[in-house]
């Protein structure tokens, strides 16, 4: 969904680890006015799972399709 300029900003940072290989940071700031179109706003308290997680063969299964149809 396309974003006015200003609303939504994104940080990538690069650097070694401690041992030795390249890490990536990214950071993403969206004000908070721009949540109230999707349905959220400023004053709402924290989103909490409304539901329990699917079980682990779901997500296994849907791992598998989703590899299926990138080939």
């Amino acid at each position: 969904m396309p974003r006015p300029a200003g609303e939504l900003h994104c940080d990538l940072a690069c650097a070694p680890g401690p041992d030795g290989h390249w890490r990536g940071w990214i950071t993403v700031r969206v004000r908070a006015s721009a949540l109230r179109p999707l349905g959220l706003h400023p004053d709402q308290s924290t989103s909490r799972p409304t539901a329990p997680s699917p079980p682990g063969w779901w997500h296994a299964a849907a791992e598998r399709a989703a590899r299926r149809k990138k080939t």
